[in-house]
C-alpha cells in the first residue's frame, strides 16, 4: 500500500501542478465582467430611486390637497395642519412630513371665495404662511 501512495506522488510530481480550478487570469476577467455590470446597472438604480422619490412626494401634495378640500367643504374653520390632524383628517405622521418637507397651506382670495391651495415641499421655494 506505501507503493501505491508513494507511485501517486511520484507520478503527481513529474506532471507538475494539477489543472484544477481557475487561473488567475481568469479570476480577473470575471471580476472585470462584473465590475463592468455594475456601472452600467449602478446609475439607473440612483435614477430609480430619485423619480420613485419625486413620484412619492407629488402624490403627498394631491394627498394633502384633497383633505384640504374634504375639511373646507365639511364647513371647518381655517385648515392648518394641526386643525387637519385634531379633525381626522390628517395623522400625525402625515403632519410631521409636510412640516419637514416645507408644504404650506396658502389661500387664494383672487376669486370670490377663498380658495385654499397646498404650496412648497422639497426643493421648492416657499413664501410666508
Amino acid at each position: 500500500m506505501k507503493t501505491t501512495v508513494k507511485h501517486y506522488l511520484v507520478n503527481l510530481m513529474k506532471k507538475g501542478r494539477r489543472q484544477a480550478g481557475f487561473t488567475l487570469i481568469e479570476m480577473i476577467v470575471v471580476i472585470a465582467i462584473i465590475v463592468m455590470l455594475v456601472l452600467l446597472i449602478a446609475p439607473n438604480l440612483v435614477a430609480q430611486k430619485q423619480r420613485a422619490q419625486t413620484v412619492s412626494e407629488e402624490s403627498f401634495k394631491i394627498t394633502l390637497q384633497t383633505q384640504v378640500d374634504l375639511y373646507v367643504d365639511a364647513g371647518s374653520k381655517e385648515p392648518t395642519f394641526d386643525n387637519l390632524a385634531s379633525a381626522g383628517f390628517l395623522t400625525k405622521k402625515q403632519v410631521e412630513h409636510a412640516q419637514r418637507s416645507g408644504y404650506r397651506i396658502a389661500v387664494n382670495n383672487s376669486t370670490n371665495q377663498a380658495v385654499w391651495t397646498v404650496t412648497g415641499g422639497p426643493g421648492k421655494a416657499t413664501g410666508g404662511d
